[in-house]
């Protein structure tokens, strides 16, 4: 019936009386319908081909842009991806329900991680009909539920395809994220690669330094593991080229804790790749331990005297701030920040103050000893600073407990899958899923950015890649129940 309905006749009439309608609605100045060839070539892709359009959300995903402070209820979103997301969302839910394949495979997600998932979507929903701004909460959980549903959900049934799939969802976002850091590079190249000028030359594609840091640093283990799959020369060539691009990209993002996610990141792959075993790990972090503790009074005076200050263009100056406590109003923010959070925690533990709405509660729960140079009393600050403070102030202490584990889960659950796998190249695309989320998780420990589609896409497509590998691609063995 389709393709009748594109019989050349009619195809041809269609066309005449699209051109004749422009040119009638062009005279009067109206010019909607010259989108229309496009609206329908989207329409077409969301209706015959949802994999074009998944990979087409995760090219976007680094160029995309914030809309903020629009008349829409308050609601601010990401564009072009959330709107797309929201549509595939739907039409993904409408044909799993039609087709066997995606109705299989949505009954046939009995992984712990994917159950942890779903308990968190369910507690999110929970205690944002119990949160102080309700509004803020549900947008909350219908953007965390777009995330998950075609990036993890949809993702899963995407890649179990094979190498070729993950391959694309890998090379779409570093692209793009390569195309985001060259303009970021430029920009900051016409500011003479100024440091003042560091936190606002990725605008409007990322908010600030940090969370571009954070993703630079997310991409360069793909970089790498793409690198190393590559079998042509020119290809070879063209992922050294993006690799020294994301590395002189992540030098000049000035984010500290970008650096040291990478350096802690190596230390894993170290770990991994030269199979450490237990007893000199457990070594490896008793021996520094014993000093610090020993040495307590002597580290306590140091850092109280260290007035490093992370606005500096100097490298190891910058470095050398992480540790001051004294005098750094970026430190100091974050420590007042993190103790907002535990305030809010104590005063509601259970079901927390609502998902979300940390940046418009915390202000009140600022203590004048704490307050810096940067604190604001109008909630318009941004987040606590960590992904695990984060979810023990907005949803109590079960929706951190939910969120540690599910986040546990995923090293564990990959980890043990990495030393029992014997297929060489899912071995080594579980290690750089490990080395990437490390990026992340460690970074996450002095912010958060899973809220914004940046972040949130690379990660539920990192889990689901790993899911896919472990569920279809190449169990290990038919009797592993880890």
């Amino acid at each position: 019936m389709f393709k009748e309905f594109l019989s050349p006749r009619i195809s041809y009439f269609l066309m005449i009386l699209y051109i004749i309608l422009n040119s009638i609605l062009i005279y009067f100045d109206i010019f909607y319908l010259l989108a229309l060839p496009l609206v329908m070539l989207i329409g077409y892709l969301f209706v015959f081909r949802l994999d074009l359009i998944f990979l087409t959300i995760v090219f976007c995903t680094p160029l995309s842009f914030n809309f903020e402070n629009l008349d829409l209820l308050g609601i601010g979103f990401y564009f072009p991806t959330e709107p797309m997301l929201l549509v595939f969302t739907l039409i993904f839910l409408f044909k799993a329900l039609y087709e066997k394949n995606l109705k299989k495979d949505l009954l046939h997600y009995k992984n712990p991680i994917i159950i942890l998932v779903f308990l968190q979507i369910l507690w999110i929903f929970i205690t944002s009909i119990v949160s102080e701004i309700p509004m803020v909460s549900f947008k909350f959980l219908i953007s965390r539920s777009w995330f998950i549903i075609p990036i993890l959900l949809y993702g899963i049934h995407f890649f179990k395809k094979g190498k070729k799939q993950i391959k694309q969802f890998f090379f779409a976002y570093l692209f793009a994220m390569v195309m985001v850091t060259c303009y970021t590079l430029f920009n900051h190249m016409m500011n003479s690669f100024s440091e003042e000028a560091g936190h606002w030359v990725m605008w409007p594609f990322f908010k600030d330094h940090t969370s571009y840091g954070a993703i630079l640093a997310l991409v360069i283990p793909i970089n790498v593991w793409l690198l190393y799959e590559a079998k042509k020369n020119y290809f070879r060539i063209l992922l050294v080229v993006f690799l020294a691009i994301l590395l002189v990209g992540l030098y000049f993002s000035y984010t500290r804790a970008a650096w040291l996610s990478i350096i802690l990141t190596i230390g894993v792959f170290v770990l991994y790749y030269f199979r450490i075993k237990l007893k000199w790990l457990i070594g490896i972090i008793i021996i520094p331990s014993i000093f610090v503790v020993y040495n307590l009074t002597e580290i306590s005076y140091l850092v109280q005297k260290n007035d490093a200050e992370h606005t500096t263009e100097n490298f190891s100056e910058r470095v050398e701030s992480m540790s001051n406590i004294s005098s750094d109003a970026s430190n100091l923010e974050r420590l007042n920040r993190w103790n907002c959070a535990l305030e809010l925690f104590l005063q509601r533990p259970f079901f927390g103050w609502g998902p979300g709405t940390y940046a418009f509660v915390y202000a009140p729960f600022q203590k004048s000893k704490d307050l810096t140079i940067i604190s604001t009393n109008f909630g318009d600050g941004g987040n606590a600073h960590s992904e695990y403070l984060s979810p023990l102030a907005e949803q109590g202490f079960f929706g951190f407990l939910i969120n540690t584990l599910l986040i546990g889960l995923v090293f564990i659950y990959s980890g043990f899958y990495y030393i029992k796998c014997e297929n060489d190249f899912y071995k080594i695309l579980t290690l750089f899923i490990i080395l990437s989320l490390t990026t992340y998780f460690t970074h996450g420990v002095l912010n958060n950015y899973l809220d914004t589609d940046k972040a949130a896409i690379p990660i539920w497509g990192l889990i689901g890649i790993f899911i896919t590998i472990k569920t279809y691609l190449s169990p290990v063995s038919k009797n592993t129940t880890y």
